[in-house]
């Protein structure tokens, strides 16, 4: 198979992808690079082609992780919260620990990103 064949490809995955190039250019991205993003964004999610592809061997809890901690950092980042300060990866127990070593005062009351905040200025 040559390079930038799309035989291999599902049914859904080329209506996905074409899905997914109309999409960008009604957001005024050149056809060229609407069908670049659009086929990048496939594979991602997909894996590739039916015949496999680097993301093949990755099961899709992984992936449905991967997505969601995705958006969770987009999230903090919509909100002003830098991807270096975002506190993604620890507990909430683990930012309380932190919380109560620095006695910081109504710990107990806070959400997990009033913890990291509170954490952050300490």
């Amino acid at each position: 198979m040559s390079r930038g064949d799309k035989d291999t490809y599902s049914d859904k995955q080329k209506r996905k992808a074409e899905h997914i190039e109309e999409s960008y250019e009604n957001k005024g991205v050149s056809k060229d690079e609407a069908e670049k993003r659009a086929w990048a964004t496939v594979n991602k999610q997909s894996g590739g082609g039916e015949n496999g592809g680097s993301g093949s061997q990755t099961s899709e809890r992984t992936k449905q992780a991967a997505r969601k901690d995705s958006a969770n950092k987009a999230v903090a980042t919509k909100h002003g919260i830098s991807r270096e300060k975002s506190n993604s990866t620890e507990t909430k127990e683990s930012l309380l620990k932190k919380a109560r070593g620095k006695n910081i005062a109504g710990r107990s009351s806070m959400s997990k990103q009033q913890l990291a905040n509170a954490l952050a200025k300490v």
